[in-house]
């Protein structure tokens, strides 16, 4: 049995103000129109053979919005919930455990949820090549031969050029340009990938041998695993004694059974908003535009609107990245810098590194359309057959208005149907719900008004997400 397994813990603050937080780089659509990273991750494991059921190993908070990703794509994946972050050994581990109680001799293939490889065939043979080789008991990466001088990435030098699978001589870290330069001139370098084949048992013998204390602990965390919905939720106490470490790390450069297969298919990890640049079709002065964007005496830009208009004139060379409550301007080779942005939002207490002003949530999204000191706007979509948690708030009262469908709205100890163009009012301190009981999206406006606005002042009484 071969299992791909999706590792989707990852935030992209490189690609600010897309990706954020609660709304990370692997669930957006960058490349296609259509499909998301990972949804695009999952269609390629399927493509290369690869029809086992997936393993995803996802943060806590985002487990709706991939659940949702992964329905949308038709795919049924066991759902692994990491407590916390412990970075990508104990990540493995986890999805390792789950994949020997399917299999005890499972292969899995280990990809990135958020890689961009166009090339399927030659995805699918450079696959089939490692699981040969993880059969025989190696611990399998793939190296990228290497188009140009790179920074960005880590590199894989190995002992020999020859044969299918290479022997592994060092790790290196990402260089400078000049060494960079000198790795592409010499040869036997490769970029380092991220993606990995091997048997479930094979890696978890080599983690009891090399990290004693993570095996251990992520050994527990499975022991007291339990279902929750569509989730695996692992035991949280016993998660957080794990070593945080990469697997480059934890075994890669300690194991003697590492061999690098090596990939000269296209792949892109999307760092920065310059791989964008790099990936998509340009005018005739060199320029990316997606959405509403006009450009004039303007070279070798990226620019893309999610909203409004966006026009460039004389500039080049730029990445202008513009969304509803952020916009981005930085040049192109500085792209990865857009993350010292992001740590200036954390420092000063400021939200939007987490949050789009549309917010998605299991039973739909709501979107920020106006506030004031004393009052709030929001567009409201409520999915078919779902329903918000029975609640009440000490701050605030809510006045709603159905635009599209119809509510079933509960207020105290009455229920009503709510129809187009009709209101109900739920004064402060009033225990309520909505529920969408039509075949069709129910939208409506919330307008709320009090002293505090704040999404914490929620006291929640039933909620069928499991929600507290």
């Amino acid at each position: 049995m071969i299992i791909p397994v999706l590792l989707a813990g990852g935030v992209g603050s490189r690609l600010w103000p897309m990706s954020r937080e609660l709304y990370p780089k692997q669930c957006i659509n960058l490349v296609d129109a259509e499909k998301s990273l990972i949804q695009q991750t999952a269609e390629r494991s399927q493509a290369a053979g690869m029809t086992e059921s997936p393993i995803v190993v996802c943060n806590d908070e985002h487990r709706f919005l991939i659940a949702q990703q992964m329905a949308e794509s038709g795919v049924q994946a066991d759902i692994i919930l990491e407590p916390e972050g412990r970075n990508t050994a104990p990540a493995i581990a986890l999805a390792a455990f789950q994949a020997i109680s399917r299999d005890e001799n499972a292969v899995l293939v280990v990809l990135p949820a958020d890689h961009v490889i166009q090339d399927h065939d030659r995805f699918a043979k450079a696959v089939a090549t490692a699981v040969k080789q993880a059969e025989s008991g190696r611990i399998v990466t793939f190296g990228i031969q290497p188009g140009y001088p790179e920074t960005g990435y880590g590199y894989i030098q190995t002992a020999s050029d020859e044969g299918e699978a290479l022997p592994i001589q060092s790790f290196k870290e990402k260089p400078d340009l000049a060494t960079a330069e000198k790795y592409v001139k010499d040869g036997g370098y490769y970029w380092n990938s991220g993606m990995f084949v091997f048997r479930a048992q094979t890696y978890l013998d080599e983690l009891k041998a090399l990290q004693p204390a993570m095996y251990e602990a992520v050994r527990a965390a499975m022991a007291g695993v339990s279902t929750d919905l569509d989730f695996i939720r692992v035991d949280t106490a016993a998660f957080a004694e794990s070593p945080s470490d990469s697997i480059d790390y934890a075994i890669m450069e300690k194991t003697g059974k590492a061999v690098m297969v090596p990939y000269a298919g296209d792949w892109n990890d999307i760092g920065a908003w310059a791989a964008l640049y790099d990936l998509n079709d340009k005018d005739e002065n060199g320029n990316v535009h997606q959405g509403d964007v006009l450009v004039h005496d303007a070279k070798d830009n990226f620019i893309r609107s999610e909203s409004r208009l966006v026009a460039a004139v004389g500039v080049d060379n730029l990445a202008i990245v513009e969304t509803k409550d952020a916009v981005v301007v930085v040049p192109r080779e500085r792209a990865q810098d857009v993350k010292f942005i992001v740590n200036q939002l954390k420092a000063l207490g400021r939200t939007e590194h987490e949050v789009h002003t549309k917010v998605y949530r299991p039973w739909g999204a709501y979107e920020g359309v106006d506030h004031g000191k004393r009052h709030q706007v929001k567009n409201i979509m409520v999915k078919p057959g779902e329903k918000l948690s029975v609640q009440m708030h000490h701050h605030r009262a809510e006045h709603w208005i159905v635009v599209s469908g119809t509510a079933n709205v509960t207020i105290g100890e009455t229920t009503q149907l709510v129809g187009e163009n009709e209101s109900v009012y739920i004064p402060l301190g009033e225990v309520h719900a909505l529920e969408n009981p039509g075949k069709i999206p129910l939208e409506l406006i919330e307008v709320q008004t009090g002293s505090y606005l704040g999404e914490d002042d929620i006291v929640r009484f039933t909620d069928r997400y499991g929600r507290s």
